[in-house]
């Protein structure tokens, strides 16, 4: 039977040494299957003498089957901005911390990575955000998340006063460090850490985690995905906000500002082991308690 994924591209995390050993590995075990392996070319950079096909970030998942990260959550956060366009299913092998998105341990490399060539393997289709500053009602500044976009004063125990629309309808005006708006895949990200809840990757839902606000009765809200988050920048404020897409991408806004954030329209193809368990996930990286009795 002819493979399903016959090009199949490869991005890392350059300057680790772990991550070039498994990049490696997995580049000699996909050529010993006769498969294409096409190098993004920062990898490819730090890959001498390797003969491959080299290609773009921006270009990789036109001409690829498969993109395979390896590196952190960091490294599937970045490569998930610009591969969910193309449709092209990604995978990827854990060489960073958590590893909440690159789920295949380097030990693994072999066996799952075969599973999956012989098409066994579960999809998930996760969906990121696009969000665009205003001034004047004039963009000045956009970017994409996957985990999440946060609003904040950029100055350490600074507040910002924000007004908060949801489809067009005020929810509150806030005191705060700022706001998260996070997706699903974000709930156990930086969203967790400020109290957020945790979302299943399935869940067509948005969270808005507020930071350290000023009132005791500040909760954070969950929302339809579909909904357009519009955050109003207060006027009187003294300092200009920070609006960040992934901790990535940073925006400078001035009070009166207007920041949107809504749904891409493109979702990314991710491609999980077959043992892959979101609840195992969170016991293994969490720490949650293991059943009473075996």
């Amino acid at each position: 039977m002819e493979p399903q994924f016959r090009n199949i591209g490869i991005i890392g995390r350059v300057g680790n040494d772990l991550v070039i050993e498994s990049v490696k590995a997995l580049k000699s075990f996909l050529l010993a299957r006769n498969l294409t392996v096409v190098l993004e070319e920062e990898v490819a950079r730090v890959l001498p003498n390797h003969n491959l096909q080299v290609s773009s970030r921006k270009l990789i998942g036109e001409i690829c089957d498969l993109v395979i990260v390896v590196g952190g959550d960091g490294s599937m956060l970045g490569a998930a901005r610009e591969l969910a366009r193309h449709g092209v299913p990604v995978l990827g092998v854990n060489r960073g911390g958590l590893g909440f998105l690159t789920d295949i341990s380097p030990a693994e490399i072999e066996e799952k990575i075969d599973e999956v060539l012989s098409g066994d393997y579960i999809v998930e289709r996760r969906f990121l955000l696009d969000t665009v500053v205003k001034r004047d009602g004039e963009p000045i500044g956009q970017g994409s998340a996957f985990n999440d976009v946060v609003v904040s004063s950029g100055e350490i125990a600074r507040m910002i006063e924000f007004e908060t629309y949801i489809e067009g309808q005020f929810v509150y005006s806030q005191r705060s460090d700022g706001l998260i708006v996070s997706t699903p895949t974000g709930s156990t990200a930086y969203s967790l850490s400020g109290g957020g809840p945790i979302m299943h990757p399935k869940l067509d839902a948005l969270a808005l985690v507020p930071m350290f606000p000023h009132t005791l009765s500040s909760r954070p809200i969950v929302v339809d995905g579909n909904s357009e988050i519009k955050i109003v920048i207060g006027s009187d404020n003294q300092i200009n906000p920070i609006i960040s897409c992934d901790g990535h991408l940073s925006i400078k806004a001035q009070p009166g500002d207007v920041v949107y954030i809504y749904k891409k329209p493109h979702k990314l193809k991710m491609i999980h082991p077959t043992d892959h368990n979101f609840y195992g996930v969170c016991r293994d990286k969490l720490g949650w308690g293991n059943k009473l009795v075996n």
